[in-house]
């Protein structure tokens, strides 16, 4: 398909994160573009406010006329979207072009310097400081982000189109989709299964993706992973490695090894070590684009961040309120590392949103481990997203397997009362469903009280 030819771009779920930077792309290209999604949301509305006609309701009669033309109109959906939702089954129907969000990302990149940010966990904070480190080099770049950066405020950047830097996204195999120049495996443990049936499946998605680089090109792997390529590191062996880590005023100091030079006293200030991970990735690849490695190193040290990625809400000398977008047990785990880290010997109160049934169903006995080594813990029912409820499968069946005595079950409109009856010192508020909506509720309501 050449997108030159294409005069109108329709998005089925266009209020997806990945999917609404594609459809800034596009608008931002001058292509005439508009999209269904279930329900408005603050980056609907930013959408809209970028011109971008946007409708709630399952119905063709909604769609402008000029978006019926088969021959100059691409459709693009997300596998979130049923299969029955009636726009897609006349798209299907009618001879349009439709295709998924990774196989437009991979024709947008194709004829780019790819940079493609793979794992299971990291892979939107990991591809936001990359953006970020590319763009204070002055590298001409288009980033594609699965959240919004706070450097940016944006989950899409434009500064050129010789780069491109893209989340390679293992649901659905979609990361298959891509050719990159540059790419890295931040972690493969298990999720998705029931995609893949199996971990071992998952891994060997992975293997597949590692061979869809160009030639000459190269893949970087967290050390310690069962895959080939060049490593990463905390005060280890690896190819790129962080040494002589030490804590000051909440941030990281450490010396950066590359396997041409040591750089002394690099700064990051994002909390917990698989963060550092993400900003040492970044870092080692940055390096592949020509920038000078001294340059990239400060650059790291003005990251500000990805919202719901250990996002500060609060912080004061009563209260720290940290927002992330933990859904998997190595993620919560990682959360609790990096709380009691940066704010040890304080009660830490964790709310908990579990997403999706059949990675509860899957995880059970995992999260029940990591949501018990908060001091208490609130959980709230199992957010859905795209799948029907598994019988047995509810937030009490998961609340019953956590070791620790201080848990509830609660719902969102207690959520305020519940949070304030717990007094933490710090509260951490977690998941990957609509618990994002309920943050500016909480933070302002704390912030009154306070």
């Amino acid at each position: 398909m050449d997108l030159k030819q294409i005069h109108n771009v329709y998005f089925i779920g266009v209020g997806g994160i990945g999917m609404s930077a594609l459809a800034r792309y596009f608008k931002f290209i001058n292509k005439n573009v508009a999209g269904y999604d279930k329900t408005e949301t603050p980056l609907t509305k930013d959408l809209q406010n970028l011109g971008i006609t946007i409708h709630y309701e399952d119905d063709m009669k909604n769609i402008a006329t000029e978006y019926l033309d088969a021959s100059k109109t691409l459709i693009v959906y997300t596998p979130a979207v049923p299969t029955s939702h009636e726009e897609y089954q006349y798209f299907l129907n009618n001879g349009f072009a439709i295709k998924k969000r990774s196989e437009v990302l991979g024709l947008i990149t194709k004829d780019t310097f790819c940079f493609a940010v793979a794992g299971t966990h990291g892979k939107t904070t990991t591809s936001s400081i990359l953006a970020h480190l590319l763009k204070e080099t002055g590298t001409p770049i288009t980033a594609f982000l699965g959240g919004i950066s706070e450097d940016f405020n944006s989950n899409f950047l434009l500064e050129g189109v010789d780069y491109s830097v893209v989340e390679a996204d293992e649901f659905d195999r979609s990361f298959l989709q891509l050719s990159p120049n540059v790419s890295c495996i931040t972690s493969m443990d298990a999720d998705h299964l029931d995609i893949y049936g199996t971990e071992k499946e998952l891994q060997n998605s992975f293997n597949d993706f590692a061979k869809r680089l160009k030639p000459n090109g190269k893949l970087f792997v967290r050390n310690g992973l069962p895959i080939n390529g060049i490593t990463y590191g905390i005060e280890d062996d690896s190819d790129f490695c962080i040494r002589n880590l030490k804590i000051e005023h909440g941030a990281y100091i450490f010396d950066l090894g590359t396997p041409d030079t040591l750089i002394t006293g690099v700064t990051f200030n994002k909390p917990g070590r698989h963060n550092l991970l993400n900003g040492l990735v970044a870092f080692a690849m940055a390096i592949q684009a020509g920038s000078p490695a001294d340059r990239l190193a400060r650059a790291l040290g003005t990251f500000k961040g990805v919202q719901r990625r250990f996002s500060y809400q609060i912080k004061n000398k009563n209260l720290i309120y940290i927002d992330d977008y933990a859904h998997h047990p190595t993620e919560i785990n990682a959360v609790n590392n990096a709380v009691y880290e940066m704010h040890p010997n304080k009660k830490v109160v964790a709310v908990f949103q579990p997403h999706l049934f059949s990675r509860t169903k899957d995880f059970v006995e995992d999260f029940a481990e990591s949501l018990s080594k908060f001091d208490s813990i609130l959980l709230l029912d199992i957010y859905p997203a795209r799948e029907k409820p598994i019988h047995g499968v509810t937030s009490e069946w998961l609340l019953g397997k956590i070791k620790n005595p201080n848990k509830k079950l609660i719902n969102k409109t207690n959520i305020l009362s519940e949070i304030k009856e717990q007094n933490p010192e710090v509260l951490v508020t977690m998941g990957a469903g609509d618990i994002g909506l309920e943050v500016q509720k909480i933070k302002k309501e704390l912030q009154d009280a306070d």
